[in-house]
């Protein structure tokens, strides 16, 4: 008889999970405005799969596990990848200075600059892209990104010893994998990862791409409050969704540090990758010794003096991924309009993917809520 009750109340307590979960997700995405794609897998299962709103203001076209997002700086496990990838063959070492792939790099300091930091965000490397007038930022490509390098005579401190969270480390990463593979970064991580993965639809954005279920990233403001260049065609003093990516945000085509285009639908195809290549199984992306390197702490967040960015406590970075308390991975994303969390929880056998194409939900409470309900 007890085990006749306990089969009889799985549905129901199923149908109470999904139940808190999309409650949540309905007060942070309401119908008919920008909303996101939400996904939990628990096992080798999904056992949510729900999109919310809308990805397209002019078309109305519904949000859908399809539904393509710019995931943002969650492609940074990506580029991580691609570089492990190298190290596994022999073909570099994660101890090497950077002076030895750049030479072009002529100040002292690049010396003591070591892959492993890069991949950390523990470089000291500063982040002095602010300089060049907006309007080039908001159309800048990988070498505008990078073009300070060349003049770069101080670090913000000594390799390996602080946190700091920037963006052009990651695309010197992607030109690094350039040089060692002889490929353009994106072609690499297509044949090298995204092919074997099975995640072909997954793609990098470029101004001429054509993304097929492509969701636009937006922002509700008043004309008043934007920047000038983003102002033409909209009423003066009037309150909407307006459209907020590629031609409205600074440094959006840049690829090895955020330009990925996924799906939640996709990301079950990489999350399943990852898990083969952790239990070391035939066909993985990247041997298992390196992926959980990568997904180990390596330098500390929390406290940190020099980076704001999920400076949370009890939290580190690895190659790619931050680690939070007793072996939450995770990583977010944030770009224009566009707003993503993946977090993995190995312990539970749980992974949660929200991709967004707005930016205004809190992250934190939403997972927290999501991750009660499970």
């Amino acid at each position: 008889m007890a085990g006749t009750a306990l089969l009889l109340c799985l549905p129901s307590c199923k149908n109470n999970v999904s139940s808190a979960i999309d409650n949540a997700c309905r007060e942070c995405f309401p119908d008919g405005e920008p909303g996101a794609a939400v996904l939990v897998m628990s096992g080798d299962k999904i056992i949510f799969d729900k999109g919310y709103g809308i990805a397209d203001i002019d078309t109305k076209e519904p949000v859908t596990g399809e539904t393509m997002f710019n995931v943002a700086s969650i492609s940074k496990q990506f580029t991580s990848v691609a570089v492990l990838q190298l190290a596994s063959q022999g073909l570099i070492s994660l101890e090497d200075s950077l002076s030895k792939y750049f030479p072009e790099y002529s100040d002292p300091l690049w010396k003591k600059v070591r892959i492993k930091h890069l991949l950390s965000h523990s470089s000291g490397i500063p982040d002095a892209r602010g300089g060049m007038p907006r309007e080039r930022k908001v159309f800048a490509d990988e070498s505008v990104a990078l073009e300070y390098l060349d003049t770069l005579t101080r670090l913000h401190f000594a390799p390996g010893t602080a946190y700091e969270y920037i963006n052009p480390t990651f695309v010197l990463l992607g030109r690094l994998v350039e040089r060692i593979s002889g490929k353009q970064f994106t072609e690499y991580v297509k044949e090298h990862i995204f092919h074997p993965a099975g995640m072909d639809k997954t793609c990098y954005f470029s101004p001429e791409a054509i993304i097929p279920n492509m969701a636009h990233g937006y922002e509700y403001a008043d004309v008043e409050e934007m920047p000038e260049e983003r102002t033409a065609g909209v009423s003066e003093g009037h309150k909407d969704w307006y459209e907020y990516d590629y031609g409205e945000e600074t440094f959006f085509a840049t690829r090895p540090d955020g330009g990925i285009y996924s799906s939640t639908h996709e990301f079950v195809l990489w999350e399943k990758a990852l898990r083969a290549s952790l239990q070391g199984k035939e066909g993985s992306i990247l041997p298992s010794g390196y992926l959980q390197d990568a997904m180990s702490p390596h330098i500390k967040v929390s406290d940190s003096r020099w980076s704001g960015y999920q400076n949370r406590p009890d939290t580190w970075y690895g190659y790619g991924w931050f680690i939070e308390g007793k072996g939450l991975i995770y990583h977010t994303g944030d770009n224009g309009g566009f707003k993503a969390l993946v977090a993995r929880e190995p312990s539970k056998d749980i992974m949660i993917a929200i991709f967004s194409c707005r930016a205004d939900w809190d992250r934190y409470d939403l997972w927290k809520k999501i991750a009660s309900a499970l």
